[in-house]
């Protein structure tokens, strides 16, 4: 008999199988990531929900006690004192299941992220770039 579990293949089942005290903060972290890489994919890295346009963006996952996010340190650095009153480590900070998302930060952080991405790769494509950028060529 095989007692491994079954590792999740996407999103949903991961956020399915994650403890369920984190599952509502999962969503919570899922839409506001979303919202603020339009364009980024959604996949698993790490076996946890991962945000990626040619390289990783973000990572975030439940745990028991709080939700974990992975952003990167550059990414973090401008937002120190905001996060001064969460746990840290290097590049990661962890928020609390028993207090609200700090969710304008994480938009932030992610769209820091994000503008960290394309100064590094100059490859990031949303569909309003490409409009944009179609516009231009047809002038």
């Amino acid at each position: 008999m095989d007692t491994k579990k079954a590792r999740p293949q996407n999103v949903d089942d991961y956020i399915d199988v994650a403890p369920e005290a984190s599952r509502r903060k999962l969503l919570e972290m899922r839409a506001c990531v979303s919202k603020a890489a339009p364009g980024a994919e959604e996949t698993l890295k790490y076996g946890m929900p991962a945000y990626c346009y040619q390289r990783i963006l973000v990572i975030f996952g439940g745990f028991k006690n709080h939700i974990g996010f992975y952003p990167t340190g550059r990414a973090l650095k401008p937002f120190a004192k905001e996060l001064a009153k969460f746990k840290q480590s290097r590049g990661t900070v962890q928020f609390p299941l028993d207090q609200p998302l700090p969710r304008a930060l994480i938009r932030k952080i992610v769209a820091e992220r994000v503008r960290l991405s394309i100064e590094e790769d100059g490859k990031w494509k949303t569909a309003k770039s490409r409009q944009a950028r179609t516009a231009r060529s047809v002038r």
